[in-house]
């Protein structure tokens, strides 16, 4: 495989440990352009920004907006034919097919994708402690490794002329752990709270104003778990919930997850629909 240039990029900052580990396997493969954000970016998703400002740093630049923003600049506003994305590794997995849409590390692998250009989203966890913070306290080594592995694989086999993304989530904590391709799983749901706070005590990050009513919206990742939460607990509770082959079963077992994911929202048909528009086009 002829020497390749990478665009790499992330959502946890420029400074981030995940990106270091993965920018030192990736040299092996040609030249790596880092253009990250200068801070960090987590759950931003796919936005975009108009107007942002680039610093200049030993591997590249930093770029004082969104993961999305990085990609949109390295990919159209430098000198160069990149031909990868490597986003990551983020500080935590990004699995699920709610969380996908969220993440800042899939959504700058989503822009590269729709601007023409192959991807690796790369995510990292812990299979007991499950999210890798502080992330200085952990080795990214292993997801690192996997990963090169697999984008040198999958370019000399022509997987990227079929797949836009690859979606990685990777465990720390083992030497040698299988690989599994998967698809991401649609578990997710919300607990809404209200007036649970008391507004005058409370350091809320939003305003209440005197009719105003503090409302709390409670993610729920897992059936069993809201938020984040460290160790990750009673996993075995709701490994059987998830067939093997989904995302959230491969990181449950300590796997690497592989999701090959395409940018486009892809359209359905349903002949009821079809029977709906014809009847209204007659009215």
């Amino acid at each position: 495989m002829r020497d390749l240039d990478i665009l790499l990029t992330n959502d946890d900052g420029i400074t981030g440990a995940g990106l270091a580990a993965i920018r030192r396997e990736l040299t092996e493969l040609g030249d790596v352009t880092v253009v990250a954000p200068a801070d960090n970016q987590s759950g931003v998703g796919r936005k975009r920004t108009t107007y942002t400002t680039r610093t200049e740093h030993e591997w590249g630049y930093a770029i004082a907006g969104t993961p999305a923003d990085c990609v949109a600049y390295g990919l159209r506003g430098l000198d160069t034919d990149f031909d990868l994305v490597v986003s990551g590794i983020n500080h935590g997995p990004n699995m699920g097919a709610y969380v996908l849409g969220r993440s800042g590390t899939v959504g700058a692998a989503m822009e590269a994708a729709f601007l023409g250009t192959p991807a690796v989203a790369a995510s990292a966890y812990h299979n007991v402690e499950f999210y890798t913070h502080p992330p200085e306290e952990y080795d990214f080594s292993t997801p690192a490794r996997i990963t090169r592995e697999l984008v040198e694989d999958c370019l000399d086999a022509d997987v990227f002329e079929a797949v836009d993304i690859l979606n990685v989530n990777g465990p720390v904590d083992a030497t040698d752990p299988r690989i599994r391709v998967t698809h991401p799983h649609g578990d997710f749901d919300v607990r809404v709270e209200h007036n649970q706070v008391d507004p005058a005590d409370a350091d809320l990050p939003v305003e209440v104003g005197e009719d105003g009513e503090v409302i709390a919206l409670r993610d729920k990742f897992w059936p069993h778990v809201e938020g984040y939460e460290n160790p990750f607990p009673d996993i075995d509770e709701v490994r059987e919930r998830y067939p093997v082959g989904s995302d959230r079963r491969a990181v449950a077992d300590g796997e690497v997850s592989v999701s090959p994911l395409t940018a486009p929202r892809e359209a359905t048909h349903h002949e009821k629909l079809d029977a709906i528009v014809e009847q209204l086009n007659l009215t």
